[in-house]
């Protein structure tokens, strides 16, 4: 009996073990890795560094944006703002390694078509669906669910812009506003004293860089 009990010990330690792999294996996939598609990123945000304009957000910014896309698995992204596209392009990229798609919107026919060849130019076409027309209209019809939002369009429509997706935001999702660093800009005041009196919202804002970034997490329904 107990050569029997160590032999079917011996068959269950020798099954996890095999098991393993694949259970690390499958994790490892749950971010996509492009290496062609990152170098050619690269290489258009390289050829590109000081060529922004059109109040586009900062190299530093993008990064932001995009590590608190990676670091959550976020998949839903909706921008409010696209101007010429650098926000865009890093939210993009990292929605290309999780699987994601993100939904841009600007009112500006110019910055629009702008915004559109420089998506195509760095490769990240298929993971956009960039609209042209007026986010007041817009934003309130989107069906969601979203699970990150990037308020950088008119400071005076952030709160609005927020009432609009709060009910389509996932909880553990992710609200963030762009030039937040200070309250006595028209409309941003307001912004963050309805996001601070919101229970269900936890907001940091990041102050790496001089515009600041609000990121406000949704932690409950209500």
């Amino acid at each position: 009996m107990g050569i029997n009990f160590h032999r079917r010990f011996f068959c269950f330690f020798l099954a996890a073990l095999l098991f393993l792999p694949l259970v690390s294996t499958s994790h490892s996939k749950t971010q996509k890795d492009n290496p062609n598609l990152d170098q050619r990123v690269r290489n258009f945000l390289d050829s590109h560094r000081r060529s922004w304009r059109d109040m586009n957000v900062s190299e530093m910014d993008g990064k932001i944006l995009y590590d608190l896309i990676i670091k959550n698995n976020y998949k839903r992204a909706l921008e409010i703002g696209t101007s010429t596209g650098h926000s865009g392009i890093w939210i993009a990229w990292a929605l290309s390694k999780t699987g994601g798609k993100l939904i841009t919107i600007e009112i500006n026919e110019w910055r629009h078509r702008e915004a559109l060849s420089n998506f195509e130019e760095a490769g990240l076409s298929d993971y956009i669906d960039a609209r042209l027309g007026d986010a007041h209209e817009l934003v309130p019809k989107l069906q969601g669910p979203l699970d990150f939002v990037f308020s950088d369009a008119d400071k005076g429509w952030y709160k609005n812009y927020l009432i609009a997706v709060l009910p389509k935001l996932e909880v553990g999702g992710c609200f963030t506003a762009h030039n937040v660093s200070g309250r006595r800009q028209y409309g941003i005041g307001e912004f963050l004293d309805y996001l601070e009196s919101l229970p269900n919202m936890e907001t940091t804002i990041d102050r790496s860089s001089w515009s600041g970034i609000s990121i406000s997490y949704k932690k409950s329904e209500k």
